[in-house]
């Protein structure tokens, strides 16, 4: 006979799994992520630009008959007033370039019908800016200068290995952004699947659902089983989009690497490291562990503040308890990536409050492993002592209805016998 904890489980998991949003969320999360990178890389590839053509009124006489036409910017000099250029509107816009533009590089303007493109700014800026420099070296009248320029001018290429790991190249770019992913996904999942368990919790309480329950079952076998059946949800969903990554990893991967190794050898070599199927599976093995720490960590808080609370208004200001860690958590994560091993970075990774978004952040750079165990084994330790705790809390606040509790109230709770 199933016992009353698996049948809760069973029937918050089951409940949650076979709705329509969830099985779209877990099917096209994976593909919405993969259209944000790829789809604006295709646009940029097969869009034709619209060409802008520019009047050019050149005060200075020495910019105009050096500017080079492009496919988006199309110069014509004319000889006319900056009004009667301006009322041209077979023009898209007018460049007005002043007398002493050499010496006064901001001495130029540009008018335009309409909002301005700025790729079309940055591309007469970086026009005017090669012409005035190339007008300045021949002032020194140097034979050949800008050939002795150009043939001194060098692009170091810098590659970096970790001696600690027998000097294993990396890429610093690459593990700033799987970082960046892995914190925001921990983020997302568990502030949207602790605020399910509280919404679940409110629902049953308002229908009067859960006086009925507690008849036959201890308070605190409700509260687990609701938490580990929606955590249940949460790793389902992880499982499926590590399936679909591992397979991209081992079937697709492969073809990229190969297409682009013979025009870019440097961006080859940092997507086998998205080739390796070892890597991404370690990284998915991380980010369960940390994904049912920090879940049950903060599920815990939210069972606690569902059952004191008769509905989602007057959770509002008791959330934030838990709302507020989990986003200094994440917003920790860009400045800690920056130096992954910072005095901040480290004690941010080990505190329970933040160390799965943060931890996440730093696997990825190769971090000790005794870092990454010890934050683990305090994130599951704080766990063990939070939801004593928030059974305390749960097992009075399932009763208690029409008043918001103060912060004082739910730790008087806690400390009933």
């Amino acid at each position: 006979m199933n016992s009353p904890l698996s049948i809760i489980i069973s029937r918050e998991y089951l409940e949650r799994v076979k709705r329509k949003s969830f099985i779209i969320t877990t099917i096209l999360m994976p593909l919405f992520m993969v259209g944000l990178m790829v789809v604006p890389a295709l646009i940029a590839v097969f869009s034709s630009p619209e060409e802008q053509r520019i009047a050019v009124i050149d005060n200075s006489g020495v910019i105009a008959p050096r500017l080079q036409n492009s496919a988006e910017v199309n110069f014509q000099t004319v000889a006319l007033s900056i009004e009667e250029a301006k009322a041209d509107e077979s023009f898209n816009g007018v460049l007005e370039i002043g007398k002493h533009i050499v010496d006064s590089p901001s001495d130029v303007r540009l008018y335009t019908h309409g909002p301005a493109s700025m790729m079309v700014e940055q591309y007469i800026s970086g026009q005017i800016e090669s012409d005035i420099e190339a007008i300045r070296l021949a002032r020194y009248d140097i034979a050949n200068l800008e050939q002795i320029l150009n043939s001194i001018h060098a692009d170091v290429t810098l590659s970096t290995m970790r001696i600690d790991k027998a000097d294993e190249e990396t890429s610093s770019g690459l593990s700033y952004g799987m970082g960046m992913a892995m914190a925001f996904i921990l983020y997302m999942i568990i502030l949207m699947y602790g605020q399910m368990v509280m919404t679940s919790i409110i629902e049953e309480k308002n229908n009067r659902v859960l006086e009925i329950v507690v008849s036959s079952v201890k308070p605190s076998v409700l509260m687990a089983g609701k938490i580990i059946g929606v955590g249940l949800v949460a790793m389902t969903q992880i499982l499926i989009w590590a399936g679909i990554v591992l397979s991209f990893t081992v079937w697709v991967m492969p073809l990229v690497i190969s297409s682009v190794a013979g025009s870019d050898a440097d961006f080859a070599a940092v997507l086998s490291q998205l080739g390796n199927a070892g890597y991404v599976a370690m990284l998915f093995a991380y980010m369960i562990l940390f994904l049912i720490g920090g879940y049950l960590f903060y599920a815990s808080i939210y069972a606690a503040i569902g059952s004191a609370v008769d509905n989602i208004q007057d959770a509002g200001q008791l959330q934030m308890v838990a709302v507020l860690p989990i986003l200094i958590g994440f917003i920790l994560a860009p400045s800690v990536l920056n130096n992954p091993m910072s005095g901040v970075a480290f004690w941010a990774s080990i505190i329970p409050f933040t160390s799965p978004m943060v931890m996440m952040a730093r696997i990825p750079f190769g971090i000790p492993a005794w870092e990454t165990i010890l934050s683990l084994v305090l994130l599951y330790a704080a766990f063990i002592g939070l939801i004593w705790l928030a059974a305390k809390i749960y097992r009075v606040g399932i009763f208690m209805y029409g008043k918001k509790p103060t912060f004082s109230e739910l730790i008087r709770w806690a400390r009933y016998k």
